[in-house]
């Protein structure tokens, strides 16, 4: 269930006990049939934090459909963003739009285009209206993480209204801006010393900002920004790993592809790229979901010492009405 972020009201415990207990119990009741030493190890993890989290996460992960969600977004982000990055590319001097391909490691081929976009006229490529066109359509994007974390967090999605615009686009400049500054920052501090510690910090400190900053914007706050951190670290965390390895396979696949298919080939292997970051992004989301929503300490830590007292009165109250 979702956590309740209004100071008069608390979270439903009895009900996310129930559900946990009775996920718990078909777990159980599947692991009679193997041998006993599974069951016994099976039962210790259970009944303790990392088990809960486990299987919790995996429920949830399935139930909510996040591959198809994870598609949905990365195809959403690549119509959204790299328009963006077109506009931006337009306004700029030919040096910036050479950074920015290198900022998002376009290759060759695909690098000719920005150029092209540079030196025609960019009030002529991009006046006010197809500014103002590019902007509504890429806010597509926000409004698709606004249905999936809304799902994640078991609330209702925010309406669509005039007063949501600035949140919409305000997630997605800022994941545009985030796309470029997390290779071109880390490649300016890379100079300091230690050299191979620096571009880890600001990259984990980005990631951290933008899992935070993405569904407390979109939720209108409804979740608050404390509960939100465990899925941001997850995914900071997480893109300690992909991004290396990211880093390492992006640049020949994407120098492969323009060889062998062209631009349609340099799409399709963007959208695979963008396909796994938007798993981990939603994934490290519903783990954080998971973790903030336990029933355990660390739970009740996150949540806060008087929404945590409160949630223990609650079920106090209810356990002596059923008695």
């Amino acid at each position: 269930m979702a956590p309740s972020t209004e100071p008069a009201t608390t979270d439903d415990a009895d009900g996310t006990n129930e559900d946990e207990s009775a996920l718990e119990a078909k777990m159980r009741a599947v692991l009679h049939h193997l041998p006993s030493w599974v069951q016994l190890l099976s039962a210790w993890l259970l009944s303790r934090w990392p088990g809960r989290i486990v299987i919790n996460g995996l429920e949830s992960f399935v139930r909510l459909d996040m591959f198809d969600r994870s598609m949905t977004v990365a195809a959403q982000f690549f119509t959204s963003v790299f328009p963006i990055l077109i506009l931006f590319a337009t306004w700029a001097a030919k040096s910036d739009a050479d950074r920015l391909g290198h900022a998002v490691s376009l290759p060759d081929e695909t690098q000719s285009v920005l150029q092209d976009a540079v030196q025609g006229d960019g009030s002529a490529s991009f006046g006010i209206l197809g500014t103002l066109l590019v902007l509504a359509s890429a806010t597509s994007l926000s409004r698709a993480l606004a249905r999936a974390f809304a799902a994640i967090w078991d609330i209702p999605t925010p309406k669509s209204k005039l007063a949501s615009v600035w949140r919409w686009l305000a997630v997605v400049l800022g994941l545009t801006l985030a796309l470029v500054l997390a290779r071109t920052v880390s490649d300016s501090v890379r100079i300091l010393p230690p050299r191979d510690v620096w571009p880890f910090l600001v990259s984990f400190g980005l990631d951290v900002a933008v899992a935070l900053m993405v569904p407390w914007l979109l939720l209108a706050g409804a979740v608050r920004a404390r509960i939100l951190i465990p899925g941001a670290v997850c995914f900071a965390l997480l893109m300690l790993t992909v991004r290396p390895a990211t880093a390492a396979w992006l640049p020949h696949a994407l120098e492969v592809s323009a060889d062998r298919y062209g631009p349609i080939g340099v799409a399709f292997t963007y959208l695979a790229c963008l396909y796994t970051a938007s798993l981990c992004f939603l994934a490290s989301a519903v783990l954080g979901q998971v973790i903030a929503t336990d029933r355990g300490g660390l739970g009740q830590w996150i949540h806060g010492p008087e929404e945590a007292k409160e949630s223990n009165d609650h079920s106090a109250e209810v356990a002596s009405k059923d008695s």
